[in-house]
């Protein structure tokens, strides 16, 4: 995605100087009558005096209009289903019988996107990849570099393990050389999509993404921490979420990480 701007102005005249926003930070926006109303994806919101048709000539392809008065950014769409399922579990009303716009238009940005994955740096086989990263080979904590598998529509359907240290084989529980180059399918066949997507946003979207939940794979909580390395890829720090010790004496941040890895755990599975 460009790191295009764009400039908001206040809701009433002569007040503030205009708001200049990187469109990256956009979630969607709504038309209010005569005002847009902003979702940013750090959860702000506010409201601006500009036009739909000026929020589309300024913000172009990567947003999509999935209603009269409704743009939504390519990069924060999970699904689109009965609503479009955003990336932070909203859901917006769209208008049904353009669906099938609205998901040729999130393929091509899409395929955009994976067809200017080609990275030279990369490590071109398992030495490469090993020698690449071996640091990690000691550390106590799980770690992957996977390169994800698009179908022909562009979407993420698998992944492969190019790198795994020895702590990830023992969270997986199968020999190291089990991972090197295979994918997960083929490993397990009931591979839980919900990694998959946010893996894929990890990669198109240079997103960094942590996610507590549960892997029927291995039949264990984890603590997944994502973000990209190499184009095509991302890297994946793993953590069995049992293996957390707490102490006796929880002070109060324990206990609010305690109560939010409890909500996390009951919202998610």
């Amino acid at each position: 995605m460009s790191a295009k701007t764009i400039a908001f102005a206040p809701r009433r005249k002569g007040g503030d100087a205009p708001l200049v926003i990187n469109a990256d930070t956009i979630r969607y926006i709504q038309m209010k009558r005569n005002y847009a109303e902003v979702h940013l994806t750090n959860g702000a919101v506010f409201t601006s005096r500009i036009t739909m048709e000026e929020l589309e000539q300024h913000l172009g392809d990567d947003f999509i209009k999935v209603h009269r008065s409704c743009l939504v950014a390519v990069r924060a769409i999970h699904s689109v289903e009965n609503t479009v399922v955003l990336n932070n579990g909203e859901q917006l009303e769209y208008v049904t019988r353009q669906k099938k716009r609205i998901l040729e238009q999130l393929q091509t940005q899409q395929k955009r996107l994976i067809l200017t994955m080609q990275d030279d740096t990369a490590p071109t086989n398992a030495e490469e990849y090993h020698e690449h990263y071996k640091s990690f080979d000691a550390m106590p904590f799980a770690f992957t570099d996977i390169e994800m598998v698009f179908d022909e529509e562009r979407r993420a359907v698998d992944w492969i393990f190019r790198y795994a240290n020895p702590a990830l084989a023992k969270l997986e529980k199968l020999p190291l050389e089990s991972l090197i180059d295979h994918s997960f399918g083929s490993l397990f066949a009931n591979m839980d999509a919900k990694w998959l997507r946010s893996y894929e946003r990890a990669v198109l979207y240079g997103e960094m993404l942590e996610i507590f939940d549960y892997s029927p794979e291995v039949d264990t909580y984890l603590k997944v921490t994502c973000f990209p390395t190499f184009a095509g890829h991302c890297g994946c720090i793993l953590f069995n979420v049992q293996d957390f010790a707490a102490a006796h004496t929880l002070t109060d941040s324990q206990k609010s990480m305690m109560m939010y890895l409890g909500i996390s755990l009951g919202r998610n599975h």
